[in-house]
């Protein structure tokens, strides 16, 4: 369920009103009437939102959530469980992110330095030109530098640390964060699909979770879930011009270098340590204390304790003893014996 501190609900809507939006039909026409509150996740579905599947792998888990309504293809509709109306879609997460659109908005907060119903705590330190939105919270000792701005709901700890030029949205922070000048907090992720009129941007319902003692460098971007949370565990600390995607997992004590980027649901172990502009490709698992060379390209999971390098990144051993054989090779004369 998206966090009303952060989405309005647009709801309720009937199942006949939400099958026209989507360009989905209602398998069974006598479900018109029955009112769908909200979407969520296949894992968080429950009686009152309606989810998605496109893949019958996980029809088990379908069958465990019941949701009230489920975008389904035309060859699938039968793992649908009872009680669950079925909306036949050609593409149900494209369904689907029309329904997000049509249950779900961004809170926007009317323009003032700091909103009436804001709570900023004793010993809060306000930099010129800070905006702090609607519902916000800000905790005691906590500075914020110039032209900074909070957006609704955002709810951040005591003792931090916020640069001048930073944005923060959708995001829930604790205590002794540091997040440096330019950065970019909550944005939506990078998500389209294609939907009958062409690409339809994936509503990005999640949030950002800093945890205590994060730091964040100048002008790096975390964005926030499109349908899980973007979290960054205790203690870790990211560098300037880094990219975090959407649905992000990283564990405490991590270390990310300048230009470092990862795309959506990576997960990420305790303790983990990437070089400079390494790139990790989405769905990917890094292990507890893996660690990957600078400008290496992870394409695979790394196992925990691991250190990797190179595009594609391999086992440091290997890439080495590879980078080797290639450099003898390159120096060889020509005719030359290898």
């Amino acid at each position: 369920m998206p966090d009303p501190r952060f989405f309005e609900d647009l709801g309720p809507v009937s199942l006949g009103d939400l099958a026209a939006a989507c360009g989905a039909v209602l398998a069974d026409p006598s479900a018109v009437g029955r009112s769908i509150a909200r979407v969520a996740v296949l894992s968080r579905a429950d009686g009152e939102s309606v989810t998605f599947l496109n893949d019958g792998r996980h029809a088990e888990e379908l069958t465990k959530v019941r949701p009230a309504a489920c975008f389904l293809p035309s060859d699938l509709e039968g793992l649908a469980p009872e009680g669950c109306a079925v909306l036949r879609a050609r593409n149900p997460q494209a369904a689907y992110a029309l329904a997000a659109q049509r249950l779900h908005r961004p809170r926007q907060g009317r323009v003032e330095s700091v909103a009436s119903d804001a709570s900023v705590e004793a010993g809060v330190q306000l930099g010129a030109g800070v905006v702090v939105g609607p519902g916000a919270s800000i905790g005691r000792g906590t500075r914020i530098g110039a032209n900074t701005v909070i957006g609704p709901g955002v709810a951040i700890g005591r003792d931090c640390n916020i640069g001048p030029n930073v944005t923060i949205g959708f995001a829930l922070i604790g205590d002794r964060v540091r997040i440096l000048a330019g950065a970019v907090i909550g944005e939506p992720g990078f998500g389209a699909t294609v939907g009958a009129a062409g690409l339809i941007d994936i509503p990005q319902l999640g949030r950002v979770i800093l945890q205590d003692g994060v730091s964040i460098g100048a002008n790096t971007t975390v964005d926030r879930g499109a349908y899980e949370d973007t979290v960054i565990g205790e203690n870790t600390k990211i560098d300037n011009l880094v990219q975090i995607a959407h649905n992000v997992r990283i564990g405490r004590n991590c270390v990310l270098a300048g230009q470092a980027g990862l795309s959506g649901s990576v997960t990420i172990g305790d303790g983990a340590q990437f070089g400079g502009r390494a790139g990790v490709a989405d769905h990917i698992t890094i292990g507890a204390g893996a660690r990957v060379g600078a400008a290496s390209g992870v394409m695979k999971n790394i196992p925990a304790g691991e250190t990797w390098g190179g595009m594609p990144a391999r086992p440091i051993r290997q890439w080495l003893k590879e980078t080797a054989w290639l450099a003898r090779m390159a120096g060889r004369k020509t005719g030359e014996r290898p």
